[in-house]
């Protein structure tokens, strides 16, 4: 029987009530997608509990609130020591995320060392202080989170965002200045292998901060990590309180 001759079938035992059991499969159009559904696979997905796509589904969403106002005074002095280690954040990261570190001091001042695999790019990226390709970048940009919500807190919430490891990531420079204060909607990292990674930690850092995201970005977070529902959501960083020795205007 062909084709054709099998679809007319097919619509004959529907209108009788008799598809259901008759073995037929309608057919979807040439380009292998269903007719008439449009919201695309990101709309169908549901993440489990403790993923990060779960928890995306339970953020605000709310319209993006001007800029007014905002500077990065606003979140403490740059790259304040919040854990008391005697260290500075960004030498915290550097620490952390690079290979073959060496220090001035012996424990605190990176002076060299090396990003193997920069989380952007998922290029080799060599760190020399003072002459640098790579940058510490707020996952989720100090920018944006004053637009959602930030520009509302008491200042040691802010400063205790702008310092907690959750939403630090040391980086290739270049791309983290292409990115700006661009939320999951107007920016990704280049590296499609790390973009679920990079979209779960910012819907971590929203949640633990309670940060809201537009329609567009909520939807742009849904898509990637409807690619790896099962991704967890990360965990950790620092209280969400930076210690009152701390001032911000």
């Amino acid at each position: 029987m062909t084709s054709r001759r099998i679809a007319l079938r097919c619509v004959a035992l529907a209108s009788s009530a008799l598809l259901s059991v008759s073995g037929c499969t309608l057919q979807s159009g040439a380009g292998g997608g269903t007719r008439g559904g449009g919201a695309g696979p990101s709309a169908s997905v549901s993440g489990e509990a403790g993923s990060a796509l779960k928890a995306v589904d339970g953020l605000t969403v709310k319209g993006r609130a001007p800029k007014t106002d905002y500077d990065r005074e606003r979140f403490g002095s740059p790259w304040a020591d919040t854990d008391s280690n005697s260290c500075d954040t960004r030498d915290d990261i550097l620490r952390r995320d690079l290979d073959e570190v060496t220090f001035r001091d012996g424990k605190c001042k990176v002076v060299s060392g090396t990003l193997e695999a920069d989380p952007y790019t998922g290029e080799r990226v060599p760190f020399r202080r003072g002459h640098s390709a790579i940058d510490v970048d707020h996952v989720v940009a100090l920018s944006d989170a004053w637009q959602k919500g930030a520009q509302q807190w008491p200042p040691r919430k802010r400063i205790a965002l702008a310092n907690d490891p959750l939403n630090l990531l040391a980086v290739d420079a270049s791309s983290n200045r292409s990115k700006g204060d661009g939320d999951a909607a107007t920016w990704l990292p280049p590296n499609k292998k790390f973009r679920c990674t990079y979209v779960a930690r910012q819907a971590a850092v929203k949640r633990k901060y309670e940060l809201w995201v537009t329609g567009a970005e909520r939807d742009a977070m849904r898509r990637v990590l409807s690619g790896c529902p099962d991704r967890k959501l990360p965990s950790g960083g620092n209280p969400t309180q930076a210690p009152a020795r701390f001032r911000a205007d």
